[in-house]
């Protein structure tokens, strides 16, 4: 990867007649780059003595090596490590000469769908089976060599996401995708099978352009009414929020990207965002002595969506960006209140009180809006 990629990132914006295909951390969205942009990026590449897409495949383009650096931030233990290799050298050597449909090399989607599974720490066995997911299904590999080769507990994963591949989901109704909900947790012995099958169906999301609009509707329906609802059952809301906003771009491509545009910020900025005022919320609350947790996140294209096909509008939606602030008492929760809005303006009228007045489901938080870091709206929630 270059050292200088996030200048190029940078460069890959404005709206022109030039349209680029990117995968990164934005999800798979369609960047257009304007002219003077375009340009820019052609001396770059020159520059480098690389076509231009030489330079995108290397951006989007990922190794076994950054894949293990990402697995040691949170697990350093060699015969881990050395595991994940050899799944990676036998996946490499079985899908040799193999290409996707979007003529990258095929290795390149079971070391992202491993790449996923680093975002919520998976362990090392998950992780070689990520990467030996598509051997049986895609080469001459067999569960038992594979269980020879790796051990019992990865061969049953592989031949797990192998059996849910097999299967033809449709969605023509609720209820038959409620059924089908059940047959794929039914045949998945070992939790990491679906979480797996999720992450495959995420990189598969990511790269969906390159299929007929035919085939991106159905993919991103059956996505929508029967994978989402499983990644949100076991709490993995990073991948279910993902394939929300992206089953989102294809069923309804005119809605997705007016709520991009109108929110002027990629995901991973509004991430940031809310990262910053999480460090000085916390700061605050600790110069004060008051013990809490805090947890923050960015509302997703598709809640959004939602919001609105509900009819509210769109300057109404103050929660875009939201924290949590859990505290240890009731008094606790009025002192933290004070310090925040002593800090941030309140917004008028967007102050609710339902530990004095708590909902009927009896929900006990207190509710406020403030202008946090650079005027940005933050809905903050303050509750024990």
């Amino acid at each position: 990867m270059y050292k200088s990629q996030e200048e190029l990132f940078n460069l890959l914006s404005g709206a022109f007649n030039v349209k680029l295909r990117l995968i990164n951390k934005e999800y798979n969205y369609i960047k257009k780059i304007d002219i003077w942009n375009y340009l820019k990026i052609n001396k770059w590449c020159k520059a480098k003595n690389l076509t231009l897409s030489e330079m995108v495949n290397d951006i989007i383009n990922i190794t076994i090596d950054e894949l293990i650096e990402k697995f040691k931030k949170y697990n350093n233990n060699e015969k881990d490590i050395e595991l994940i290799r050899r799944a990676y050298d036998y996946a490499e050597k079985k899908h040799f000469g193999q290409k996707r449909i979007s003529g990258d090399d095929y290795i390149l989607h079971p070391l992202n769908v491993a790449l996923i599974l680093t975002e919520i720490s998976a362990d090392a066995p998950c992780m070689a089976a990520a990467l030996l997911h598509d051997t049986i299904e895609d080469s001459d590999a067999t569960k038992e060599e594979i269980e020879k080769l790796f051990g019992s507990e990865v061969a049953l994963l592989v031949d797990g996401v192998t059996k849910l591949n097999k299967i033809n989901f449709t969605s023509d109704s609720e209820a038959s995708a409620a059924y089908q909900r059940k047959i794929l947790v039914g045949l998945s012995e070992d939790v990491r099978v679906i979480i797996i099958k999720l992450a495959d169906r995420l990189h598969n999301m990511r790269t969906l352009d390159v299929m007929s609009e035919e085939k991106q509707k159905k993919k991103a329906k059956e996505t929508l009414e029967i994978l989402t609802p499983v990644a949100h059952r076991l709490g993995i809301y990073k991948i279910k929020s993902e394939l929300e906003d992206l089953s989102l771009r294809y069923l309804k491509p005119d809605a997705y990207f007016d709520i991009v545009e109108k929110l002027n910020q990629k995901k991973v900025e509004r991430d940031a965002a809310v990262s910053k005022m999480m460090d000085e919320v916390s700061s605050l609350l600790k110069e004060h002595n008051i013990p809490h947790e805090i947890k923050g996140r960015s509302k997703s294209i598709y809640s959004i969506y939602n919001k609105l096909a509900k009819g509210k509008p769109f300057s109404d939606i103050y929660d875009i960006l939201a924290l949590r602030v859990f505290v240890d008492t009731e008094q606790e929760c009025y002192i933290a209140l004070g310090l925040i809005h002593s800090k941030y303006k309140p917004v008028p009228k967007r102050f609710k009180d339902y530990i004095a007045m708590p909902k009927t489901n009896l929900y006990q938080s207190l509710h406020t809006t403030v202008f946090g870091i650079d005027g940005e709206l933050l809905c903050v929630m303050i509750g024990i």
